[in-house]
């Protein structure tokens, strides 16, 4: 049975840190940033990639589109 792997990636200077894509996240893969982008906004990043499935929720509820999921068969 192959299991998926899933990953994202944030344009960070583009995310204006309204944290729905946290919330969205059924295995508590992002946080927010303590640090903040060129306009001044905490933005989203991994905190544990390993937990990601690729579900895409994050994807989904991101206003601003900057969210890429990406998912890869592991074969087990």
């Amino acid at each position: 049975m192959a299991k998926i792997k899933g990953a994202i990636v944030i344009d960070i200077e583009h995310c204006k840190g309204c944290e729905l894509c946290i919330t969205a996240c059924p295995t508590d893969v992002i946080r927010m940033e303590i640090k903040v982008n060129s306009k001044g906004y905490h933005y989203a990043y991994m905190e544990n990639p390993d937990a990601c499935t690729g579900c895409a929720n994050c994807a989904v509820v991101c206003p601003d589109g900057v969210i890429t999921v990406y998912r890869k068969k592991i074969e087990e």
